[in-house]
């Protein structure tokens, strides 16, 4: 579809100066193509042609990824992303057109807040995940490992032990590691007392993911990372904001606000009243606007309770009441 083949070339170079203008677009292209959003625009009785500023576009409940197929336009899906979830939970499923297309902005993303992943060791700690099928955060890890191209890189299940020798051995070689793990294995992982009071090299980066999966109770943010930080003395912790139906993801270098990647901007919504938006620095629900999902929805109310800043970084509070707990984000109490 040329339509669509041209908004994905657009994509690919937004920059804020130009992402209104073309989320207008994407929408005006998804509220034609995406059967489901159209629905959800009549209920709404919102025409199109009328929206005309970024705000005022409708975000769909991210709850649909449970129940729709979201896919904008015809096409055969290569995979699908699924969230983690009990057998009592269902869970969502994110249709994915284009293999490359998720890792561009994968690594579009990382890049631009951290350099090349070559310069990296790539360790990835992400059990449970690993353990099921679909989790698009392991896609991610597994094309970083592949794109650092170093001989450490790798997942390491539960294999404390190997990860420990191969640690060693990089800050003997004085080589960056970019550790990527879930909060539940870091912690375990912080615990051990041959782990505690690690130097890494210069550059390294202890990156947490979220996800306590039911095995441990979930803590604060700060609290995980002065906890984490038992192994790693000298080394701020860093957060990923990313889920199942979302194709971009968000960085908190060194414990900070999250930035979202060039292709998301994020707005905050009263939690009384789902189609008004708050002004910057009032908490409330959290809208991502994902223009990597050209091929299925770019609009999204997710459930996840928020503060989003004026220069478009944003924090995570908590989750609404009444919505699933999700894997892939640390609930902060």
């Amino acid at each position: 579809m040329r339509e669509r083949d041209q908004l994905a070339q657009e994509i690919k170079s937004v920059s804020s100066s130009n992402f209104e203008a073309l989320a207008l677009k994407v929408f005006a292209y998804q509220a034609r193509h995406n059967s489901i959003y159209a629905q959800f625009l009549e209920l709404l009785r919102v025409q199109p042609a009328e929206v005309r500023q970024l705000t005022d576009i409708p975000c769909l409940p991210i709850s649909c990824f449970k129940h729709h197929d979201l896919r904008t336009g015809g096409w055969p899906a290569d995979r699908f992303f699924s969230s983690s979830g009990t057998t009592a939970i269902t869970t969502s499923q994110h249709a994915l057109r284009d293999p490359d297309w998720y890792r561009f902005h994968a690594r579009r993303a990382f890049i631009q807040r951290y350099g090349p992943l070559n310069k990296f060791a790539v360790l990835a700690l992400l059990p449970a995940y690993l353990e099921r099928q679909g989790s698009s955060l392991v896609f991610m890890a597994d094309d970083f490992i592949q794109q650092s191209d170093h001989p450490a890189s790798g997942f390491y299940l539960h294999d404390y032990d190997e990860l420990l020798s191969n640690m060693q051995d990089l800050m003997e070689a004085q080589q960056a590691v970019l550790l990527l793990g879930v909060s539940f294995a870091l912690l375990d992982l912080s615990e051990l007392t041959d782990w505690q009071g690690l130097r890494l090299p210069a550059g390294s980066i202890v990156m947490e993911t979220g996800g306590m999966k039911g095995r441990r109770r979930e803590l604060t943010r700060e609290e995980l990372h002065q906890r984490i930080q038992l192994a790693f003395p000298e080394q701020p912790i860093h957060s990923e904001y990313g889920m199942t139906e979302l194709l971009s993801q968000a960085y908190a270098p060194q414990a900070g606000r999250f930035l979202p990647a060039p292709s998301m901007q994020v707005f905050c919504r009263e939690l009384s009243d789902p189609l008004s938006l708050l002004q910057a620095g009032r908490s409330g629900a959290l809208n991502c606007i994902d223009l990597a999902n050209l091929d299925t929805i770019s609009f999204v109310a997710t459930d996840d309770l928020a503060k989003v800043y004026a220069d478009g970084s944003f924090e995570v509070l908590g989750r609404m009441d009444h919505s699933d707990t999700r894997g892939c984000n640390l609930l902060y109490t």
